[in-house]
């Protein structure tokens, strides 16, 4: 169940076993700033990414589309749990740069397909690698059970952080 804090109304106070988790969090932090991502980042795909501008929410996209292409926009939005505006916005941008190519749907010509182009798919595995190796490790080291646990927490997180 979502519970988005109200103004005026005292958040849940923590247990210590939560304090315990919570305080885990700032230690992920660096992983995810802005020069340790660019350091991870092959040279083509950083050098497109800032000469046009793009930001992180622009990157959120490509994992999507090298998971499971070509996706509609409104699948991407559906993905990312953004508005089909924002999604747009953010295919558009990334097309702009070539990173992404948006096709007619030959079934539906009224949709329109976005796929990763072929010029940025290596670069964008070897980062997704990169980016993902520590998490990867980690979960190597976990049961099934674990895994599964792991996994459900997380998308509760992002589910609680995106409403």
């Amino acid at each position: 169940m979502h519970h988005t804090h109200e103004a005026g109304e005292a958040p849940r106070m923590p247990t210590p076993q939560d304090v315990q988790v919570v305080g885990l969090v700032p230690l992920l932090e660096p992983h995810f700033r802005g020069a340790v991502v660019r350091a991870l980042m092959p040279d083509q795909l950083r050098e497109a990414m800032e000469s046009h501008g793009l930001t992180p929410r622009h990157g959120a996209v490509l994992p999507q589309l090298l998971a499971a292409q070509p996706l509609t926009v409104g699948e991407i939005a559906r993905r990312l749990q953004v508005s089909l505006p924002t999604a747009s916005e953010l295919v558009g941008g990334l097309s702009r740069a070539g990173i992404v190519e948006r096709t007619e749907d030959p079934t539906n010509r009224r949709r329109i397909l976005v796929s990763l182009s072929e010029t940025y798919r290596a670069p964008l595995e070897t980062f997704v690698a990169r980016r993902g190796e520590p998490l990867l490790r980690a979960l190597d080291g976990l049961s099934a059970d674990e895994r599964a646990g792991f996994l459900a927490g997380l998308r509760a997180w992002v589910r609680e952080v995106q409403d």
